[in-house]
């Protein structure tokens, strides 16, 4: 499948990503931009990854061949990148990084002016990378590093930690080194776990939303006697929770626990598309308003902005912000979630007890034919009975439930999840699949196996 996705560009080194190619691509990056300014400002930074440093030197080689003024912030977390960007407002941002990816992969984020990247700026990139007509300039390279005003901010942001316990697992990622001196500055007792940088993620996935990979924080949380637990990602934009009982919290209910923590009355709340209902109980229950919207970074952070949210959730751990002007950053929510176990008269375990919950089921992929995803939507689309949503993929609600179905961005597969309010959700999945028996024999089937694990 094609290295440009949704919301950025991902593949494997070298075989679909290579300096050459990264050098091509700040070409067609900087032709672009030379569209809205004759000397176009860009940040870059770049992930731990063991390719990232070649491929940073390549893109960066790109953009000042056609004309562009970089300032390179070095290897950062992608939260720093965009406090820097925050602060010095480029016309543009690129980050080299493959977020929660394999090791053996690498990839690229991108942001032209305050927003994401859109989909039509990406085709618009892969259009002229295509048609290689670049343009040429005499650009710049300033090495500059804003990690002290980052931490500065930071900390001015957060209130004592007073020697509560934390375990930190920063999966040996870009947060490995700076995430530890932050909250130890801040008065947090720290327990550290995989906290050296290391591109190759010797210790676990760079993935955290996947309990199987939280083994080692789920058992040194009670073992240390810690209030909390976190994980963050291989570039330091998302992080998943571990309670005082050693249980890894689904993202449904970290986002419960930030928004409760977070919104007010009249705030907007933007949630992805997978969210339980139970999220958006707690939302209104806040007197704040609940809006969905596709999943995915670049879609949730480009809501928060058109909305002027005060907080945004998805699923898979990234959590935004107002004031970081609909960012995500998996410090700043560190340091959120630390502040709710420091202040609440309860421990977190009891929290996550009382909030609401439905049965929900994980994400559940059934491979199709190459050229068949779109027509297999339709057919769901078409013969829905429910109120349908089309924001990404089909997404039909139902008095007792929901289902969604959507065309993963990265391989064949349709990915579908189902919640019932009342009863089990494989009542949901057999009503919203019966027009298509095969794909609702393969959803049974993987649904039986969740029974049975």
């Amino acid at each position: 499948m094609s290295i440009f996705k949704a919301c950025d560009i991902r593949g494997a080194y070298p075989t679909e990503l290579a300096e050459p190619l990264y050098a091509d691509l700040g070409r067609a990056i900087g032709t672009m931009l030379r569209g809205q300014a004759d000397r176009p400002s860009l940040v870059v930074a770049g992930d731990v990854r063991t390719s990232t440093p070649a491929l940073k030197a390549a893109l960066i080689e790109g953009l000042a061949a056609a004309g562009c003024c970089v300032t390179d912030l070095g290897i950062a977390p992608t939260p720093l990148a965009y406090f820097a960007a925050r602060r010095l407002r480029p016309d543009g941002l690129a980050i080299v990084t493959a977020s929660h990816n394999p090791p053996g992969d690498n990839g690229l984020k991108l942001m032209l002016g305050p927003l994401p990247i859109t989909l039509e700026q990406m085709g618009r990139v892969e259009q002229t990378l295509a048609a290689r007509r670049f343009a040429t300039g005499s650009g710049s390279v300033t090495e500059r590093s804003l990690e002290a005003d980052y931490v500065e901010w930071l900390c001015a942001s957060a209130a004592p930690g007073d020697g509560l316990k934390l375990v930190l697992d920063c999966g040996n990622g870009a947060y490995s080194a700076l995430a530890p001196r932050v909250l130890r500055r801040l008065g947090y007792t720290l327990v550290e776990l995989f906290c050296t940088p290391d591109g190759t993620f010797p210790n676990r996935s760079p993935n955290p939303s996947v309990p199987e990979h939280l083994t080692a924080l789920r058992g040194a949380v009670p073992h240390a006697g810690a209030a909390l637990g976190v994980a963050l990602d291989g570039d330091g934009d998302r992080v998943a929770v571990v309670d005082d009982a050693g249980r890894a919290l689904t993202g449904d209910q970290s986002i419960m626990l930030l928004a409760g923590h977070t919104v007010g009355r009249g705030d907007a709340v933007v949630l992805d598309l997978k969210c339980s209902k139970a999220v958006a109980d707690v939302v209104a229950a806040c007197g704040a308003v609940p809006l969905l919207e596709r999943s995915g970074h670049t879609f949730l952070k480009t809501r928060m902005s058109a909305e002027n949210a005060r907080f945004g959730g998805e699923v898979s751990g990234h959590f935004f912000y107002r004031e970081l002007e609909g960012s995500d950053d998996g410090l700043y929510s560190i340091l959120r979630l630390a502040e709710l176990a420091r202040t609440s008269d309860r421990p977190v375990s009891a929290l996550v007890n009382a909030l609401p919950h439905y049965a929900i089921t994980p994400d559940i992929r059934v491979r199709y034919k190459a050229t068949d995803g779109a027509q297999r939507l339709e057919q769901l689309a078409s013969a829905a009975t429910g109120d349908l949503l089309r924001l990404d993929g089909v997404r039909v609600a139902y008095p007792d439930g929901w289902a969604l179905a959507r065309c993963s961005v990265t391989e064949p597969l349709l990915t579908f999840r189902f919640e019932a309010y009342e009863g089990r959700p494989r009542t949901i999945a057999e009503r919203f699949l019966a027009p298509t028996p095969d794909l609702l024999r393969a959803v049974l089937a993987r649904l039986d196996a969740l029974d049975n694990a």
